[in-house]
């Protein structure tokens, strides 16, 4: 049985496809409509070069835009209530340091938190704007 270059390719998104489905990771994917792409050469009629070009050059830039478009959604869900249920949870602040940090009780575990608010912070309740890793942003609650 004689395989042609197309053959290849889609048998290299398959192997990528399945891969992905195995271990979960999303990049692979990616990667898999780069060997689409170059097999979609192969069947025009491109030459091995320009299908090799085309599938690393859409192969990697699906990578790149998900990896971006996944680096933003992760930021910005730091203080999107919608994606984090945290989002104006009700503390109580003891005390601040003089660097605007704090320790709190929230759900109770303790955990560092940093005044987000304008002007000084002051003990009392604060109501969580963000969460950035695993410190709290506070600010005072509106009234």
């Amino acid at each position: 049985m004689d395989w042609n270059a197309s053959t290849w390719w889609w048998l290299a998104t398959a192997a990528l496809v399945a891969a992905e489905l195995a271990t979960g990771t999303f990049y692979l994917l990616m990667l898999a409509i780069g060997a689409a792409a170059a097999a979609c050469a192969a069947h025009v009629g491109l030459a091995n070069p320009f299908q090799l070009l085309l599938g690393g050059l859409v192969g990697s830039g699906a990578v790149a835009l998900w990896h971006w478009r996944r680096g933003r959604s992760v930021a910005d869900g730091g203080s999107d209530p919608s994606l984090n249920l945290d989002i104006g949870g009700s503390v109580q602040v003891s005390h601040w340091h003089p660097d605007g940090s704090t320790r709190v009780y929230y759900r109770g575990a303790g955990w560092d938190a940093r005044f987000a608010g304008l002007g000084d912070p002051a003990p009392g309740e604060h109501v969580i704007r963000a969460v950035q890793g695993s410190r709290l942003l506070l600010d005072r609650p509106a009234h």
